[in-house]
């Protein structure tokens, strides 16, 4: 089983600091904005399974829009409501818009009092060497 498991109290937390595992064991740490009812570039999504794609890097000047991402990283499929929530390698909670960052470790890095993400290019590579190129994630 593939899953994200996130602490008790999730819904109230100004960040959400989760676990990525696979099987029970924790492959890295994942980074998610507040419950904010599932508003699109605001919230984190709600919990449930969903259908993940790896992705190969979006280039500069991408034909369909999409922002430019130098690595491969992860879709989410059937996410109500939203479209565009990636797993991608973050920093701070800040560079969030709706998707779910990874990292091996947290520590405020910035002085805002909240934690951020460290080794977090290290962490999504390993997702990306570990997970098949399709998956469903449940996250809970």
């Amino acid at each position: 089983m593939i899953r994200i498991k996130r602490p008790e109290g999730w819904q109230n937390m100004p960040q959400i600091i989760g676990s990525f595992q696979i099987k029970g064991q924790e492959i890295c740490k994942t980074l998610e904005l507040p419950w904010k009812n599932n508003a699109r570039s605001i919230s984190c999504i709600p919990l449930g399974t969903y259908n993940v794609t790896k992705e190969p890097p979006i280039p500069a000047n991408d034909i369909h829009g999409r922002k430019e991402r130098p690595y491969w990283h992860f879709r989410f499929h059937n996410v109500p409501g939203r479209s565009g929530v990636l797993i991608h390698k973050i920093t701070y909670v800040s560079g969030l818009k709706g998707c779910v960052g990874t990292g091996f470790a947290t520590k405020d890095l910035n002085g805002d009092g909240l934690p951020d993400m460290i080794r977090s290019g290290d962490a999504l590579a390993e997702l990306v060497k570990v997970l098949p190129d399709q998956f469903k994630l449940t996250i809970e």
